[in-house]
């Protein structure tokens, strides 16, 4: 099964220095229909005005991904860690026992992010903090591998979970092997999936499906998040 969320129908907020849109329930944003997909809980669509960002708050037994689309954002946090993530790259905080951070753009124009959430499947854990530098060049046949709970990934986090992303060209076609189910996320221009127009901001969910075929109509940035539907009991 397919759902397409188009970037105008997701709940949206505008405090000024932040322009949100949520694909899940966030903060004031509930709808019982958009809880969760899986073990996947947040998707927020930031865009952080220069010099502005999020204040020191804490987070507990949560897997939390940043993937950076435009400019920068420097990360702070109670562990002593420090760190400047910028566009194209990744950073991801395993949260566990509790950690207090701040997330920051110090740069001179705005900055768009894609933070993701997903439940850990073990609790209490000490938390962590890394980010990585991911090549740029285009994707020929397949979507990188940037995190993953398997160690086969660059950036690690407590989940059976897969993120990919890639840089497609266009024209470029190529299909993408699925484990559980999949959340589509296109960062910038648009592709087709299995018969479906996508563009920019646009969320889509693939359930029940062991492949997905994509064909990018235009230079297109896109996100695959392969989640597990539960938690092992």
């Amino acid at each position: 099964m397919i759902t397409h969320y188009p970037y105008a129908n997701l709940g949206h907020a505008d405090h000024g220095w932040l322009d949100a849109r949520h694909h899940f329930n966030f903060a004031n944003y509930q709808d019982p229909e958009r809880q969760r997909f899986g073990v996947l809980r947040v998707i927020n669509d930031d865009v952080i005005k220069a010099g502005a960002g999020f204040d020191t708050h804490p987070h507990k037994n949560m897997e939390i991904i940043t993937y950076v689309r435009k400019g920068a954002i420097t990360h702070r946090d109670s562990n002593g860690n420090v760190g400047r993530t910028v566009a194209g790259d990744v950073q991801v905080m395993s949260a566990g026992t509790g950690v207090f951070h701040s997330e920051f753009n110090l740069e001179s124009e705005d900055t768009n992010i894609f933070q993701i959430w997903i439940e850990p499947n073990q609790q209490e854990v000490k938390p962590r903090w890394d980010s990585f530098e991911f090549p740029k060049e285009p994707t020929a046949d397949s979507l990188m591998l940037l995190v993953s709970g398997d160690g086969n990934a660059p950036l690690s986090i407590y989940q059976d979970a897969f993120i990919y992303a890639g840089y497609l060209t266009e024209g470029t076609q190529l299909t993408h092997e699925i484990k559980h189910q999949a959340y589509v996320l296109v960062s910038e221009g648009s592709l087709e999936l299995e018969g479906r127009l996508l563009n920019k901001g646009d969320g889509l969910e693939v359930a029940d499906l062991s492949s997905i075929n994509l064909k990018a109509l235009s230079n297109t940035r896109v996100l695959v998040i392969d989640v597990p539907l539960n938690n092992p009991q």
